[in-house]
């Protein structure tokens, strides 16, 4: 093994050895080469797959040996001739290639048969940079045209790599690279949901999750002491962190870590941040940012440069005009930006940060590049590595002008102010006012950048004149904004009103007055799915359209035990969208003590309006801390019930089935038994060891809610408790596959089934449980063996016959006999008799 790892590791080093002298044979022609003032040419032509199947896509290699000086170069003018299988030539390109002398493209066969692709370099002069010594200098590289290509194609498809399927077990972090697929399920939550609201569309949309449908919980742990004080204190608990001194306040998901904070409200110092495990519910590290700074936001930066490719994770703390940039893995330091202009922050395609920033007054709008900026101040180049180019320093934004790659002419005077911009799409501003409301469009898309899109005005209802009426929500009365639509809200009437981002058109409104106690509450309200959705104070979350105003659904938050001193319905607030379902809490800006109980927490049909789960009293929400929040597909928040954290998700479950080490004989009844179990992280908490010392039972999904208030909040038990199925199956000792039956778990998770086996030998009897929208599935094995039984000796039934004839033969004779004797004896005692009684006379 040593003699295989030297030689391993000594042809690692020739083969780095080897490729940098190709590397700097590549970069430049030789010093001798340097006095020639042409140079031959070597095209080629390269395809993936080949073979390949007919309508198949064909990666094809294209240019030629010579590489480029500099990284913005290429060779221009290449093309690739197209012979098909029945003689007819096109011909493909013109292409550019990189600096490498080669670039891709895709080609589509669709014949059956041999295509011949050849590569065409057209002479042309470039300047040739010496990479040792010499000066710069021209040189003619000649015309080529490389060997022919030839691709076969079939009828059958050639096979890609199949991909992966979502998990079917309880998963963590890391995710493997080459599990794609996953992508769909491991989001993000970049922006603190005490931030959000329109200047950060689309925040309230979390997707990449996989929502959860029950209410089952992960794991908990304690932020603070909390619940109910107890005691002399009577019925009231521990302050919970509502009316601006929010515990829960500036939380973050980066890459299936949690980021939280605790003691940073009004001024509290320290303002401790906790990195936690979102999986596991394990802290992994915590540290104080700064000056007892607060996390902004979150990146995700895909870099893709020609050097190194990949994603960097970053946590941004922004205080004094500067970003000051951490590591989301360990919290370490990487580098600060100084100086960050005003205006608007936009994320591009990779998680590129962006601020465009309009100035109406002076007629200009600027588009800056926060990444342009750290490249050129760290290396002088946009396009090469990351990481290293620009960790450990600081940028100053305001030396570098070539950090705004827009900076274009607008219309002056535009009305009012920006509300919200769209990268890449648009910036829209309004002025609101109650006779009008003026709404304007720049564009932001590349090569249009600045272009007046729209500047409509809309006459506004004579009602707001006449009820002198107040615009609703933070933004100038625009409660909801999306790229194609924005909602503006009136809050005497509770009303809405619709208008067209793509023209500047009114749409539609006002829709019908919602519930009157929504006028106190403003920031409910957001666009998803092309709906309108809005709750409040009311508890009534109303659904509309978000392009005609219609009300689709509504759906009232009743309180079943008028807990709640001014309506029927709790005070409800929207978490997020994901996946087709909106999660809804109840939050309430300074609640009494005690709490109202039974504060719902619930899941709806983002579409439909119907309830997928609701769980009352399990998770309340704090309207200062935050509100829920999601990544990786669990849900994470604070619980002012009980100060207390709470991941929710789909979790890991245990099927166990009873060996069996009895033989038993063939046609006797066995009873098969075992247990499932609920074994997420949460249940090896100690004080739930000592109440379920035997484990925690899974629960059906219509059981769940009222199960995790027992289980996680020491409520009474539920009567009604249900297990999960169990199906079972067995492999006969003859090799053959049979479905046995299903049966179900009770409420301490034990199971079983009766059975009789009718085959000799040894079975293989396995139990799954398939899992459920709260668990994952499980599964176990055991084994039974199974006896003849015991040999019994035949009996010849007519012998049988015959010897109870002959036995009753030899009865009867024998008392043929017995009576003859009889007879005699008695016959002589009287003989006997008779002479003594003669004599006697």
């Amino acid at each position: 093994m040593r003699k295989i790892n030297h030689k391993t590791k000594t042809s690692t080093i020739l083969l780095i050895l080897l490729l940098t002298i190709s590397a700097m044979l590549v970069i430049s022609p030789s010093v001798i080469a340097q006095q020639i003032q042409t140079k031959k040419t070597y095209s080629y032509i390269g395809a993936v797959p080949n073979p390949v199947g007919v309508n198949q896509e064909v990666l094809l290699h294209i240019g030629m040996t010579d590489a480029l000086s500099s990284v913005e170069m290429g060779w221009e003018g290449l093309t690739v001739t197209v012979e098909d299988p029945e003689g007819i030539v096109t011909t493909l390109g013109p292409y550019r290639t990189d600096a490498t002398g080669g670039t891709g493209d895709i080609f589509i066969p669709t014949k059956i048969g041999t295509y011949t692709l050849t590569t065409h370099f057209p002479e042309q002069t470039n300047v040739v940079t010496p990479f040792f010594i010499g000066e710069p200098y021209e040189c003619t590289f000649q015309a080529s045209v490389s060997d022919p290509l030839e691709i076969e194609v079939m009828q059958d498809q050639v096979q890609y790599y199949p991909g992966h399927s979502l998990p079917s077990d309880y998963w963590t972090r890391p995710i493997d690279g080459q599990l794609r697929e996953w992508k769909e399920i491991s989001g993000s939550w970049l922006v603190p949901s005490s931030l959000m609201g329109v200047s950060v569309y689309p925040a309230w949309i979390a997707p990449y999750n996989d929502g959860p449908e029950t209410a089952h919980i992960l794991w908990t742990n304690p932020m603070t002491s909390g619940g109910l004080a107890g005691g002399e204190t009577g019925e009231h608990g521990f302050e919970s962190g509502d009316a601006y001194e929010g515990k829960w306040g500036g939380s973050i998901i980066v890459s299936g870590r949690l980021y939280y904070k605790l003691g940073g409200s009004r001024g509290l110092t320290p303002v401790e941040y906790h990195c936690v495990d979102l999986h596991t519910g394990e802290e992994l590290w915590s540290k104080v940012f700064l000056d007892n700074a607060s996390i902004s936001f979150g990146q995700l930066l895909y870099w893709d440069g020609f050097n190194n490719h990949g994603v960097f994770d970053y946590l941004y703390v922004s205080s004094g005009g500067n970003w000051y940039v951490y590591d989301a893995y360990s919290g370490d330091w990487r580098f600060t930006i100084e100086n960050i202009p005003s205006g608007t922050t936009l994320r591009g395609p990779n998680g590129e940060l962006y601020i465009v920033q309009v100035n109406q007054a002076q007629g200009w709008m600027g588009l800056w590049n926060a990444t342009d900026l750290c490249l050129s101040q760290a290396v002088g180049s946009n396009r090469g590595s990351w990481g290293n180019s620009v960790h450990m320093k600081t940028f100053d934004a305001a030396t570098t002008p070539s950090a705004w790659t827009v900076n274009v002419t607008i219309p002056t005077n535009l009305p009012g102010s920006v509300r919200t911009a769209f990268f890449e799409d648009k910036v829209i501003g309004s002025q609101n006012s109650l006779t009008e409301v003026t709404l304007w469009g720049l564009s932001l898309e590349p090569g249009k950048e600045g272009d007046l899109l729209f500047n409509e005005t809309w006459n506004a209802d004579a009602e707001w004149v006449s009820g002198n009426v107040t615009m609703m929500g933070m933004s100038g009365g625009w409660v909801a904004l999306a790229p194609d639509v924005g909602v503006i809200g009136v809050k005497e009437t509770v009303s809405f009103y619709g208008f067209s981002f793509e023209t500047g058109e009114y749409l539609w409104g006002p829709t019908e007055s919602q519930y009157y106690l929504d006028q106190f509450f403003g920031d409910g309200r957001f666009i998803a799915y092309g709906r309108f959705y809005s709750t409040g104070v009311s508890g009534i979350v109303y659904c509309y359209n978000a392009t005609t105003g219609e009300l689709l659904w509504s759906y009232p938050a009743d309180d079943k035990y008028s807990e709640i001193l001014w309506a029927n319905n709790w005070w409800t607030e929207p978490m997020f969208v994901t996946d087709g379902k909106l999660y809804i809490g109840h939050a309430e800006h300074s609640p009494i003590d005690p709490k109202p109980r039974g504060a719902p927490f619930l899941c709806l049909d983002a579409y439909t309006g119907d309830v997928i789960w609701r769980a009352d009293g399990l998770l309340r929400q704090t309207h200062w801390g935050g509100l829920a929040i999601i990544g990786d597909s669990i849900i994470t928040g604070m619980d002012t019930y009980d100060q207390r954290l709470y991941g929710l998700g789909k979790g890991p479950s245990d099927v166990t089935v009873e060996k069996i080490s009895t033989a038993v004989t063939k046609g006797t009844a066995v009873t098969i038994q075992g247990t499932v179990m609920d074994i997420s992280p949460g249940t090896e908490d100690a004080s739930l060891k000592l109440r379920f010392p035997k484990g925690v039972p899974a629960v059906s999904d219509a059981s769940m809610s009222d199960w995790m208030l027992y289980v996680y909040k020491q409520f009474e038990c539920p009567e009604d408790v249900t297990g999960v199925d169990v199906a079972l199956e067995i492999i006969t000792p003859s090799g053959n596959y049979q479905q046995l039956d299903r049966t179900t778990s009770d409420v301490y998770g034990n199971w079983a089934f009766g059975w009789c086996p009718e085959e000799t030998g040894t079975y293989m009897i396995i139990a799954t449980f398939e899992g459920s929208n709260a668990y994952y599935a499980s599964t176990e094995t055991t084994y039974l063996t199974v006896s003849a039984p015991m040999a019994t000796s035949e009996v010849d039934l007519s012998s049988l016959e015959e010897g109870q004839s002959n036995l009753e033969d030899s009865i009867s004779n024998q008392m043929t006999y017995i009576l003859a004797i009889l007879v005699i004896v008695i016959v002589a005692l009287l003989v006997a008799i008779y002479s003594l009684l003669k004599k006697q006379k």
